[in-house]
């Protein structure tokens, strides 16, 4: 997993070629920590297909602030640049595998 700031979000994010989640956290989050592992296990899985992302919003204020980031921890999925989907809050590895897929396969039928 890569560790974005807001100075290289949109080379991180935005000029990806792979479609990217990025997760909002902080240290002091709580729920922000039990999902970490669940992303970790992901990040492996889609290697090379997806990128997994993580910003701590203490350390880079601005780039949650612009896309309207109100509660930690908040999951955004970016393809090509944009957002495709989002969700906050802690969820179990199954329901962010099943948000993944569904969100891009979703995008790619829509886009074709």
């Amino acid at each position: 997993m890569i560790n974005s700031t807001d100075e290289t979000f949109e080379e991180d994010v935005l000029k990806s070629d792979v479609p990217v989640l990025v997760d909002f956290w902080a240290e002091w989050c709580n729920p922000c920590l039990q999902i970490a592992p669940a992303l970790e296990e992901l990040s492996e899985k889609y290697q090379g297909e997806i990128k997994i992302v993580k910003m701590d919003i203490d350390k880079n204020p601005g780039t949650p602030s612009k896309l309207g980031v109100r509660s930690i921890p908040s999951l955004f999925l970016f393809k090509d640049g944009k957002v495709i989907s989002n969700k906050s809050g802690s969820y179990p590895k199954d329901v962010l595998d099943v948000w993944i897929k569904g969100s891009i396969l979703y995008d790619d039928e829509e886009n074709s």
